[in-house]
């Protein structure tokens, strides 16, 4: 994934219940419950290729057979982690939900490296939000963007500085004594926030099973980090790749188990995961050509101090945001990304406007959006080459890119296993999943792509 308002204590002491008691469900007679799974960076030809990749993949295998499926998820603009999982929570795209990157813009680096964590940012209804409105709870471990949710039994995804403080910042967030019980039951302290290893993922699976079995909320989500971080590392389509992926596999098993045996037949299960990935060749520091044309100020220690036009970095795209809306600027910055565009060394597949940044409901506050070809990449260089050389993969390209497609699985009682759903868009997804579990979710703009569960 790294390319990298609380309640009040008594209140959320009562959800939480005294540790060791189980809980019995806690929902409305008109909801059913739902388990949404996500796989960082699954794209669905690791699925339906398994047997040609020779990739061990029993639970995936078995879920896709069990499932109606799509042979691909179209994503939003950027194609990145933090954005298409607040899609997949609200049906809604970036400019309306409000989550535009995976990082907040700071184009002086004042921020120090600062995500969007916090679900004050999304600015539209939720699942969460819906199903607590219901009467129903919800539980989540790691979900991106749900620092501070409305959810009933939250172990959100944070991080700093990879230092013991991060627990620290992971125990105050979390619902409070839901940590401490679930390490208890576990036996393993829970992983730091920035560790995105296989066997964090591994670990985390087993608290999403404990968290089920003990609390049995309405909607758990459960979010899976390794398989991402590999192909970052290593690249898409390579053996280190293929091995954190059958581990997340096993990891899944320990998941749906769990909430198989919690649930049994009322059960619905949906596999998604947010985007794609391509190999990476070069990178292309944008930003050094921003430097030489005086957008940007550089000082003595190569930090920005000062700037015009800046760069907020998603990938495989770039948005460039203005320091004001005059026609000069704009012309100005426009002109030369046209010149580097020219240059076919750069990999700059296209420039997109306002208009067409409206159009795909990404990055409001952008004025341009440089979309790169597969394999190339955003660098950070201030100084030096425009180009230098990259290995590994990367996604956050144009959402029409078929490397980027996403993966959609969905498993349950009238669902009919084998239904092939074709080619879908992510904003159909969280409508999908409102149906299921029995509640609306206003103003989606996508639409349920199977009837409501049956009664």
């Amino acid at each position: 994934m790294r390319f990298r308002c609380l309640a009040g204590a008594a209140l959320s002491a009562a959800l939480v219940g005294a540790p060791g008691a189980d809980a019995q469900p806690a929902r409305s007679a008109s909801l059913r419950p739902v388990l949404l799974v996500s796989i960082d960076g699954l794209k669905p030809e690791y699925l339906q290729h398994a047997d040609s990749l020779g990739l061990r993949l029993p639970t995936l295998r078995r879920l896709l057979r069990e499932s109606a499926s799509a042979r691909g998820v179209r994503g939003v603009l950027p194609t990145l982690t933090y954005p298409s999982h607040t899609t997949l929570v609200t049906g809604r795209s970036p400019a309306a939900h409000g989550v535009s990157s995976n990082t907040t813009f700071d184009p002086l680096l004042r921020n120090q490296g600062g995500w969007y964590w916090y679900a004050e940012d999304i600015r539209v209804p939720t699942l969460w939000d819906r199903v607590i409105q219901a009467g129903g709870t919800v539980g989540a471990v790691h979900w991106p963007v749900s620092v501070g949710a409305n959810i009933t039994w939250n172990v959100p995804q944070i991080w700093r500085t990879g230092m013991a403080d991060d627990q620290k910042l992971i125990r105050a967030l979390a619902t409070p004594g839901v940590l401490d019980t679930l390490e208890q039951r576990v036996g393993v302290p829970y992983p730091d926030g920035i560790d995105e290893s296989i066997t964090a993922d591994e670990e985390r699976a087993r608290f999403v099973a404990r968290l089920l079995e003990w609390k049995r909320p309405t909607l758990t989500l459960a979010y899976l980090t390794a398989f991402d971080h590999e192909q970052h590392e290593a690249g898409p389509w390579t053996p280190k790749a293929f091995a954190v992926l059958e581990r997340v596999d096993a990891a899944l098993d320990t998941i749906v188990t769990a909430a198989t045996r919690t649930f049994g037949d009322q059960l619905t299960v949906a596999i998604v995961s947010d985007h794609g990935f391509s190999a990476s060749h070069s990178d292309i520091h944008l930003a050094s050509a921003f430097v030489d044309r005086g957008f940007i100020a550089v000082g003595t220690d190569d930090r920005p101090t000062e700037w015009r036009a800046a760069i907020w970095p998603s990938g495989g795209t770039a948005a460039v945001v203005l320091a004001d809306s005059s026609s000069a600027l704009a012309d100005s910055v426009h002109a030369l990304l046209k010149q580097l565009a020219a240059d076919t060394t750069t990999g700059i597949a296209r420039i997109l406007d306002r208009d067409a940044l409206r159009a795909q409901g990404g990055y409001p506050a952008a004025a341009f959006v440089v979309a790169f070809k597969p394999g190339y990449r955003l660098g950070y260089r201030l100084r030096g080459a425009l180009r230098t050389a990259a290995s590994g993969g990367m996604h956050g390209y144009a959402p029409d890119e078929p490397q980027m497609r996403a993966s959609f699985l969905i498993r349950g009682t009238g669902i009919t296993p084998g239904t092939d759903l074709g080619l879908i868009d992510m904003r159909d997804i969280a409508p999908s999943l409102a149906t299921r579990l029995g509640v609306t979710l206003p103003g989606a703009e996508g639409q349920p792509r199977f009837p409501p569960r049956p009664r």
